[in-house]
Formats: C-alpha cells, sequence, structure tokens
C-alpha cells in the first residue's frame, strides 16, 4: 500500500502535468483566473483522471494489449495500434458524462466552465495519464492511484495559481506584464518550485 501512495505522490508533485512536464497548459491557464473556476477545473479533471486512466487499463490489458487474445486461440493478434482511438473514445464518453451531471446538478460551475468543459475531451494531460499508463505497465490498482495523483497534482497546481492571479489583480503591475504575461512568470516560478520534489527524490 506505501507504494501506492508513494505513486500517488510522485504523480501529484514529481510528475506534476502542468508544471513538470508541461501538459494540459491551455485550461492551466485559461481557468486560472479565479478561485472558483480553478476549483471546478481541478476537481473535473481528477474526476475524469480517476476514472479514465484506470477503465482505459482494463481495456489495454484484456483487449489490446499483445497477447491479449491468446484465451481465444488468438495470441498472434497484436490490436495495440488501437488504444489512441480507445482511450479518446472512453476520455470524451466519460466527459460528456460529466458534462451533463454539471448541468443538469451545478449549473454554475456548468456555465463557468463555457467551452472548456468540451475540450477536457483532447485535454493532453488526461490523454498523457493513459499513456503513460500503458508506456510503464501499470496494473490496475497503480493505474487508479496514477490517475489520482496527476489529477490532485493538477488541481492543486491550478488552484495555487488561481490564489495568486486573484491577488495580483489588485497589484500595481506594469503594462507589459498585466494579463498573460505575469500569468507566464508566476506558472515559471511554480515550475521551478515543483521541480524541487525532482531533485528529493534523485536525492534519495
Amino acid at each position: 500500500m506505501s507504494e501506492l501512495w508513494s505513486l500517488f505522490l510522485s504523480a501529484a508533485f514529481v510528475d506534476n502535468m502542468p508544471l513538470a512536464l508541461f501538459l494540459g497548459l491551455c485550461t492551466f491557464l485559461a481557468l486560472s483566473k479565479r478561485p472558483e473556476s480553478a476549483i471546478g477545473l481541478g476537481v473535473a479533471i481528477t474526476g475524469v483522471m480517476g476514472v479514465t486512466v484506470p477503465l482505459n487499463q482494463l481495456i489495454y490489458s484484456l483487449l489490446l494489449a499483445p497477447g491479449a487474445w491468446a484465451w481465444a486461440g488468438l495470441p498472434e493478434l497484436d490490436p495495440s495500434y488501437l488504444a489512441l482511438i480507445a482511450f479518446i473514445g472512453v476520455i470524451a464518453a466519460t466527459v460528456q458524462f460529466l458534462e451533463m451531471l454539471l448541468d443538469r446538478f451545478f449549473p454554475a460551475i456548468h456555465a463557468a466552465f463555457g467551452v472548456f468543459l468540451p475540450l477536457l475531451t483532447v485535454q493532453c494531460a488526461i490523454l498523457a495519464g493513459s499513456l503513460f499508463m500503458v508506456e510503464r505497465s501499470f496494473t490496475l490498482p497503480e493505474a487508479a492511484f496514477f490517475g489520482l495523483g496527476s489529477g490532485a497534482g493538477f488541481a492543486v497546481a491550478v488552484v495555487m495559481l488561481s490564489a495568486v492571479r486573484a491577488r495580483l489583480a489588485y497589484a500595481d503591475l506594469p503594462a507589459g506584464l498585466r494579463g498573460l504575461g505575469i500569468t507566464f512568470v508566476l506558472a515559471g516560478l511554480m515550475s521551478l518550485g515543483f521541480a524541487a520534489f525532482a531533485q528529493m527524490v534523485a536525492a534519495q
């Protein structure tokens, strides 16, 4: 169990999607203007990754991995080239289900997302979670903890950035740094901070 928690923490902080691997920066920057929308984005990505990564692990290991059809007398069958299409399909269905839930029960959050909620279907950080799962040969429990850890790390990063941006809204910044300029600076500084976690792990 300790190994699974170590994987969770590593996915959240060492391999942080937006700040260490620079994935999902589009929604990370666009929806970090207000803490409310940032919290909603963090919860949505954590939920989607927590569902899709282990579900895609099951689909890949049972149907798409090389030799997965040996039980049917087809050990040479290798449908792994369909993995990308299958992963995107699972992610699209999960995002659509999430959109319907938010529209029905949380209309304010649904309105805050706007066009960015459907775009979670092609959010590179979410797809990367499933691709890393295949590359690193995770088991089902490992995939579940990795998916939740990656989503939680994204949520922590976007909420932190939104909190700082909310405070800087009242700051007297130079004209060239207002808006997206200072956001890139903040994201870079946060990335340097998260890089310390990787150095701590490497030193052990």
